[in-house]
Formats: C-alpha cells, sequence, structure tokens
C-alpha cells in the first residue's frame, strides 16, 4: 500500500537478498494475515492457547512437543535456558544473578560460532549459558566436538546455516550420536531452514526454526522436539522468556503458516532458474559483467543469480556498486557476502519479474554513469 510508503517517508524496497530480517523477511499469504487478524481481534487464555497450538503443530509435523516463540533468536536463548534450569524454580527466578553450579556450557563447533545479525554468543549468553567451541574455524568432527564435552556440559549447539563453514564439518546426524553417547541433548538452530522434520529425526533434542523465513509466517519462532525439552523452554515464560513474549496473533498466525507450507506448493529451484534466465541473459549483455545460476550453500533446494563484475573494466567497485543501488529511489538489496570478490547473489524468490528487469536496468544504469564519470 504506497500510502504507508508515503506516510512515513519510506523507501519502496526490491528484495533480492532473500528472506532477511532487516528487510522484514517475508510477506505472509492472505489467510495467514487473516488469521493473524482473528487473533488480534479476540482474547485468550494464552496458556491454552500455547499448549494447544503447540500439541496440534506437534502433530502436522509428527514430533514430540511445538511451541511458538517470539523469533528464532528467542528460541536459541530459551532452548540453552530450558536446558540449564529444567525443573528448578529458584533458578527459573534467579538465571540472571545465580553463581551457576548446575552445567551450564554449551558446545559449539568453531565453524558455528557466526554472527547471523547478531552473534551466536549473545543467544547463549542470554541464556545463562557458556559457549565453549569446538575443532577449528575450518574443520570439527565428530572426535573434536566430543572432547570438548565435559561435567559441565549442559548441552551441544549445532547452527544449520548458510553464515557457518560447511567444510570439513561433522553433519547434524553426527552430532546426534556426540550427543547421545555423552548424554547431553543436542539443540540444533536451523533458522531458515526448509525441512520442519528432519533434524528431529536426525535425533536432535530441540530444533528451532523462524516462523518468517521458509515457512513464511509473522514474525515469530518455533522450536520442536522432546516432549520433556520442550515443556522446559515453555517454563521459560516465566523466567528470561518473558522479555520474549509471543503475542496471540504471531501464536495463530503462524500455526496456519506452517499448516499452509505442509500442504501447498512450493517453488522449486528449478522454477527460480527459469524464472530469472531472461535477467541473466541481460546481464550478460554487459561489459564486464557475467552472470550464471549458482545453488545455495547450504544444500537447500534454492536456485540464486551469481553476478560477477570485473571492476577493472566497469570502472568501479562492487561494494560501492551495492551500496548504490540500495540507495537508489527504489532500495535494492542482493545478497553481498562475496563483494569483496567482485560478487554478488540475486534470491529471486521475493522478486517479480518486473522487479529483476528493474535491476537490471538499475545495474546498466550505474555503470554507464561509472564508464563516463
Amino acid at each position: 500500500m504506497s500510502s504507508i510508503y508515503e506516510k512515513y517517508g519510506l523507501k519502496q524496497v526490491i528484495n533480492a537478498s532473500g528472506r532477511m530480517t532487516i528487510l522484514g523477511v517475508s510477506t505472509p499469504s492472505a489467510d495467514v494475515v487473516d488469521t493473524v487478524k482473528y487473533g488480534l481481534n479476540h482474547y485468550f487464555e494464552m496458556k491454552d492457547l500455547v499448549n494447544k497450538t503447540g500439541a496440534y503443530i506437534a502433530g502436522l509435523l509428527q514430533v514430540e512437543n511445538a511451541v511458538v516463540v517470539s523469533c528464532a533468536s528467542a528460541g536459541i536463548a530459551q532452548c540453552v535456558a530450558a536446558v540449564i534450569v529444567k525443573d528448578n524454580d529458584w533458578l527459573l527466578d534467579n538465571l540472571h544473578a545465580a553463581p551457576l553450579s548446575v552445567p551450564h556450557d554449551i558446545v559449539v563447533p568453531k565453524g558455528h560460532n557466526v554472527n547471523f545479525g547478531a552473534p551466536v554468543g549473545s543467544m547463549v549468553t542470554l541464556g545463562g549459558g557458556n559457549l565453549i567451541e569446538a575443532g577449528y574455524s575450518n574443520e570439527c568432527s565428530a572426535e573434536q566436538l566430543a572432547a570438548a564435552i565435559t561435567p559441565q556440559t549442559a548441552a551441544i549447539l549445532y547452527v544449520k546455516s548458510h553464515h557457518c563453514v560447511q567444510k570439513s564439518h561433522l553433519s547434524v546426524e553426527q552430532a546426534a550420536i556426540v550427543a547421545r553417547k555423552h548424554g547431553v541433548p543436542l539443540i540444533v538452530d536451523a533458522a531458515a531452514e526448509e525441512d520442519l522434520q528432519c533434524y528431529y529425526r536426525y535425533g536432535a533434542d530441540l530444533v528451532i526454526y523462524s516462523g518468517a523465513k521458509a515457512i513464511e509466517g509473522p514474525t515469530s519462532g518455533l522450536v520442536v522436539g522432546k516432549h520433556q525439552y520442550v515443556e522446559w523452554v515453555k517454563r521459560q515464560s516465566n523466567g528470561i522468556g518473558r522479555a520474549m513474549k509471543v503475542g496471540k496473533e504471531s501464536i495463530l498466525g503462524l500455526t496456519q503458516a506452517i499448516e499452509n507450507y505442509l500442504t501447498l506448493e512450493k517453488t522449486s529451484g528449478a522454477q527460480m532458474v527459469e524464472k530469472m534466465m531472461p535477467f541473466i541473459e541481460n546481464l550478460n549483455t554487459l561489459n564486464g559483467v557475467t552472470a550464471r545460476v549458482v545453488w545455495d550453500a547450504a544444500g537447500r533446494d534454492i536456485a540464486r543469480t551469481e553476478i560477477h563484475f570485473d571492476e577493472l573494466i566497469v570502472n568501479q567497485r562492487t561494494g560501492d556498486l551495492v551500496q548504490a543501488l540500495k540507495k537508489g529511489t527504489i532500495a535494492i538489496y542482493f545478497r553481498g557476502y562475496k563483494a569483496n570478490e567482485g560478487i554478488i547473489e540475486a534470491d529471486v524468490r521475493s522478486v517479480s519479474a518486473d522487479q529483476l528487469h528493474t535491476i537490471f536496468t538499475a545495474i546498466q544504469s550505474l555503470l554507464n554513469g561509472a564508464k563516463n564519470a
């Protein structure tokens, strides 16, 4: 609704970076929006709503238990607090101030200790945990993960994300075997992942998803897992989770979005390729620009356009080009993780064919301006 942009003086955005928090993540479907509206306009006994929607989601996903939280980051903090506090009522009230004698180390592969928009370690610390890195930034085997476990270990945290090092790191299944062998729970942060069941089936005790990314729900998070562990997460609504509470509208909206996600046909990587081919062909007509299809580094069925700029030919640094596109009349956002290598990626899932053409003409205009400067 353009009047909202005009009312507050906001810029319209073309989101070619993917489902990113800095751009509002995703755009839910009409029935999810209607469900959110219904939730906003009605009252519920909140504990009953949490328990019954959780049971409904657990039935849909064929897991033992589930709970909706405010976001995936809150899910990390509350899962960490859950495995430390468990049923300890005094510690539930005093986690923020108590010297911890109970196990509270959270072991994470070193290559998974990333900044996803905030540091993983911050979420662990909010939950009362002490982050312990296992292995190296470019290597973590099952043996290296196991070597970091001590009697003070409360859990293993595995971060499944494109942000993490993929090379020479153990799989979720291997981490689950280590966790079982040493009698500690495995928490998997799968915020942007698309499979809502596999990590639980691989043996994780708690799995965390963003409700607004692949699921395309309202701002929210989802925690699924073993019954007792999820019940301990729920208890945190009277502890650190009080500062991260989720509204009735988000609980209901995410529940509807999960139902949609499991039943509606998803856009395949092949369909994404078909959509982006005219865009790629146009880009390849520009001097100093090479575009091609690349696939998601974390193994998801997501195809993207990789755009490589020969900076000597285009007479402009790629990082400067990315910033210029953000500052245009319409803000255009890309995935710029490799801008220092002259490479950016366009995620086409939230971009129309017309918007892809707008992106092409914006790039063309900037490159022509650089050549004439």
